[in-house]
């Protein structure tokens, strides 16, 4: 089997067994949705695309708390599931819709959102700037698109770093500096671009995921891990994999932060 093949089984495996989780994350936790939400200026009756939405946390969230309509996508089909269960669970499945898509291929018409977001989803396209010209291509004149996104501090990263970065996020992870996400935007032709980059601290992190989660959620989380672990020779693998890595470096926060990159299609 050939190092493509290899990489390509791992990505798979990567969003499968989160998707079978019904776990998934991005820096920053609620916190930098609500960040987001209020540079993006989204308002009761706002209509939002969220791209690479997971199990669906941030469409629910956002339908929830700040009454919009959402629509979310994923190329992985298990993750679209798991977005419908929570949706049915938190009430809220006639004001989201959830959809399988490619970010680089995005299945709607020009100008049909007022927002367009992603939380750790343009890391992961080998071509970001045709992902965040789709991005444009779909809002409106006048709305915005925003990032969270995974971003180098300091380059060039050690391998330990880049090895945390790939276990953590995902093998095909390839974070960019800010400068680079900012030039996606321009040449997307988004203007009046800003741009907040933060260290990653993984105690906050891990705090994070408990608030959008909540307890219940991660012990339900948890529960599925276990019984995937225990029927999965892959999944076994792959968590040895991952704990081969060792733990988290100590210098991770001098080279990886995130940063929201927020831009207005005019």
């Amino acid at each position: 089997m050939t190092q493509k093949s290899d990489q390509t089984e791992t990505e798979q495996h990567f969003f499968d067994f989160a998707a079978e989780a019904g776990l998934t994350k991005h820096f920053g936790g609620l916190e930098a949705t609500d960040e987001l939400v209020e540079l993006c200026r989204i308002r009761i009756g706002s209509y939002v695309l969220d791209v690479g939405c997971g199990v669906g946390q941030t469409p629910c969230y956002l339908a929830k708390r700040y009454g919009c309509r959402v629509v979310g996508v994923d190329i992985n089909e298990g993750m679209i599931e798991r977005s419908r269960e929570t949706a049915n669970r938190e009430g809220v499945a006639e004001m989201t819709e959830f959809r399988v898509a490619d970010a680089q291929d995005l299945p709607f018409t020009d100008e049909t959102f007022d927002t367009v977001i992603t939380e750790s989803v343009t890391v992961f396209p080998e071509d970001k700037l045709r992902a965040v010209r789709e991005y444009a291509r779909v809002t409106r004149p006048g709305g915005y698109v925003g990032l969270n996104e995974a971003t180098w501090l300091k380059t060039p990263p050690p391998p330990e770093i880049i090895a945390w970065a790939s276990q953590d996020l995902g093998a095909c992870v390839k974070p960019l500096t800010p400068d680079e996400w900012v030039d996606l935007l321009k040449e997307a032709g988004l203007t009046g671009i800003v741009v907040n980059v933060r260290e990653v601290r993984p105690r906050r992190e891990a705090k994070g995921l408990v608030r959008r989660y909540s307890y219940l959620g991660m012990l339900r989380s948890l529960f599925r891990a276990v019984s995937l672990y225990i029927r999965s020779p892959a999944y076994r693998r792959f968590v040895k994999d991952v704990q081969k890595e060792g733990i988290t470096p100590k210098n991770l926060e001098e080279y990886l932060g995130y940063g929201l990159f927020v831009g207005r299609k005019e």
